[in-house]
């Protein structure tokens, strides 16, 4: 044989040129046939054969493989997301597919606790570390991504582990804005920015001006200066022509001024801005939807998202920051939906024990039932049941029966193993393989007794 052909041939069968590779692979790579394919991880990178990238890219066990018949079938099977096969022929194969990644014990995700969600390590080598991934801020039991309560917002912890990206603890945080402590307006002698506005206390004119502590009463917002200055003068939580005192004002020239900065014109309830400065824009505003305008309602008729049409073009045509079936105005008749929008949206959500068990992608979001948070985040018992097997407690995840119907049963269920409030599955148990910076305790063991 040819020296070329006999070296290609050795090195297919993963051993080298120079002599024979060592009877077991040698820690620290994940390069080659051998190591990509013996159910270590070599390289302790947390990430086992072809779910390491580097086993993806340099061997040749772990790339995509095309069939000849090239049959296409939906990619949301257990054992459809390791045969590396696109079989959806959409681009994506195995853990690469949203598909997969939906099925929680295929581990396609590997940030999905709150240990590994708060590690420092980009477990699953996507880009994204901890709560910067879209697994971690979207895992079913993991609560280190939250910053969002009273409690939460004032515990000087940083519960949702973004302060190593500049993200902030507690008021810090702009997930805390305006919560609890972070008020601004109810703690204005705390040294804290509580809004996160970049003016502390006093210094922030806007809402404590008028504040005891700041040394400035509280006086009627009622003059022209004072319904224009930009501070809440009187301390009820208006600013200027914002506050009725102002809006309604007897005073001709601050009606006038008023009339300037109010949404009462076609070109102001249309223009996309908050004009007078109270928080809702356009036909948000009750000076615009409530208007005595014939041309105004007529704008805002236009404007609103309550038909089949508008409910169903993908565009936030309200501007209220919530498009189509998300927003009330389509879903409700008491909100203006018509009739057609309401059983659109009815018919569109995935939102029913049904929808959630039917395998059909039924608001075409790119999740399917239980995959989908309209079925795992319902707050309708029947779905929660069908999605979780945990929700029944120790009792169903040691009862031999698959109570959710997802196909695994008891502790093989990923509910069941990382449901930290479910005690019947021991740590052996777990769904996935073992993942970490630390080389386990079993491998070491088996490594120094080879050697």
């Amino acid at each position: 044989m040819p020296q070329v052909a006999r070296t290609l041939a050795l090195l297919a069968l993963g051993v080298a040129a120079c002599g024979p590779a060592p009877e077991q692979p040698i820690y620290g790579y994940e390069t080659d046939l051998e190591a990509c394919q013996d159910g270590r991880d070599n390289d302790f990178d947390g990430l086992i054969d072809c779910r390491d990238p580097d086993c993806l890219v340099l061997s040749t066990l772990c790339g995509e493989v095309v069939p000849e018949d090239g049959f296409v079938t939906p990619e949301n099977a257990f054992d459809l997301c390791f045969d590396r096969i696109d079989n959806d022929n959409n681009g994506q194969f195995d853990c690469g597919d949203r598909g997969c990644q939906n099925i929680a014990e295929t581990c396609c995700l590997l940030e999905f606790t709150n240990e590994l969600c708060s590690d420092g390590i980009d477990n699953d080598q996507n880009g994204f570390a901890d709560c910067e991934d879209f697994g971690c801020r979207n895992a079913k039991f993991v609560d280190v991504c939250r910053e969002d309560t009273p409690a939460r917002c004032s515990d000087g912890v940083d519960n949702d582990n973004d302060d190593r990206f500049d993200g902030g603890i507690d008021c810090a945080d702009e997930d805390c804005a305006g919560i609890g402590l972070c008020a601004e307006s109810d703690n204005c002698d705390d040294g804290v920015d509580n809004d996160g506005n970049g003016l502390t206390d006093c210094d922030d004119l806007q809402f404590c001006f008028a504040d005891d502590v700041c040394g400035n009463e509280p006086e009627p917002e009622d003059t022209l200066e004072k319904c224009s200055d930009g501070l809440d003068n009187d301390d009820n939580g208006f600013v200027d022509c914002g506050d009725f005192s102002c809006s309604m004002s007897p005073n001709q020239e601050i009606v006038a001024l008023c009339g300037e900065a109010s949404e009462t014109t076609v070109e102001k309830c249309t223009d996309g801005e908050d004009n007078d400065g109270n928080g809702f824009a356009d036909c948000n505003d009750f000076s615009c939807s409530m208007s005595d305008d014939p041309q105004v309602v007529e704008a805002c008729e236009e404007q609103a998202e309550n038909t089949l049409e508008d409910c169903s073009d993908g565009e936030d045509n309200d501007a209220d920051g919530f498009p189509d079936c998300e927003d009330f105005s389509c879903q409700n008749a008491d909100d203006g939906a018509t009739e057609e929008a309401v059983e659109f949206c009815a018919d569109f959500g995935e939102n029913t024990v049904e929808k959630c068990s039917n395998g059909v992608d039924d608001d075409g979001n790119g999740f399917i039932d239980c995959g989908d948070f309209g079925c795992a985040q319902s707050d309708d018992p029947a779905i929660a049941v069908l999605c979780q097997e945990s929700v029944l407690g120790d009792s169903a995840c040691e009862d031999g029966e698959d109570n959710d119907r997802d196909g695994f049963v008891d502790c093989d269920d990923f509910d069941c193993a990382y449901d930290p409030q479910i005690t019947v599955c021991p740590e052996q148990g777990r769904v996935c393989e073992w993942m970490g910076p630390t080389r386990p305790a079993d491998d070491s063991d088996s490594d120094s007794e080879t050697e």
